[in-house]
């Protein structure tokens, strides 16, 4: 098994993208903390996983929160080894003078913020246990080759990406690698929000033209390439950008 004996904290794991990594991740060895601010989901993904997961509510645009995140597999797990910072959240589709203030702060607050509160609770936590550690940001296509309609959400992406590659330096002598997964747009539930129309099958159409695989991405595809991260494998690895994009930045 490609994560025997390690620990991973995914936050977002409730659902979509998230659900996905938890999932393979344990099916490849390790214990899984499976947080998401919806405390239900976050319990029936480590429900369906078994003892080798659990769940912890928290939001992560709050310090408090994510700590007890952290706090969570070091206590119940002995230690963190991957973090996978997956949740996160966008504004509707529309021109970026129509996108309010609150709507603004929340993008920044879920996107980024949280990147801020995880390296505070999670790289001190590695750099006790003295063994590395991956941390992986779940980004997008949108901070590479960004869509218009996304102004602000776009500009949240590109933070995530240069947090991204500004930690894997800063971090390398503790060897704790630093990697950003940048997916094209998938079916989740911010599918409407991202496409700004309603999801119908036109509407669809309309953006996998711009993917020359011709698909959405999906939760196992964000997950296989997090599990690569995540794995011994990639131990010379840090500070990449990923796209999982069919092509799209190509």
């Amino acid at each position: 098994m490609r994560l025997q004996g390690k620990v991973a904290l995914v936050t977002g794991a409730g659902g979509g993208f998230g659900e996905g990594i938890a999932r393979l991740f344990a099916a490849e060895g390790a214990q899984v903390v499976c947080a998401d601010l919806r405390v239900e989901a976050a319990e029936t993904v480590a429900g369906h996983i078994g003892a080798a997961a659990v769940a912890v509510p928290g939001d992560v645009s709050r310090g408090p929160d994510v700590q007890a995140m952290v706090d969570t597999a070091t206590r119940h797990f002995g230690g963190l080894d991957i973090v996978v910072n997956n949740a996160g959240t966008t504004h509707r589709n529309r021109p970026m003078l129509d996108v309010g203030v609150d709507e603004f702060d929340r993008v920044y607050a879920v996107n980024v913020k949280s990147i801020y509160w995880m390296a505070q609770a999670a790289v001190p936590a590695m750099q006790r246990q003295g063994r590395g550690g991956s941390l992986i940001n779940i980004s997008s296509t949108a901070g590479i080759r960004p869509r218009p309609g996304l102004v602000w959400y776009n500009g949240s992406k590109g933070a995530v990406n240069t947090i991204t590659q500004c930690m894997a330096t800063e971090l390398a002598p503790d060897n704790i690698r630093v990697n950003s997964v940048c997916p094209v747009i998938g079916a989740t539930n911010l599918l409407t929000e991202f496409m700004g129309v309603p999801d119908t099958p036109a509407n669809r159409a309309r953006f996998l033209s711009t993917i020359p695989l011709g698909r959405m991405s999906t939760p196992a595809d964000i997950a296989n390439a997090c599990l690569w991260l995540a794995e011994d494998a990639s131990s010379f690895i840090t500070g990449v950008l990923l796209p999982v994009d069919g092509g799209r930045c190509a």
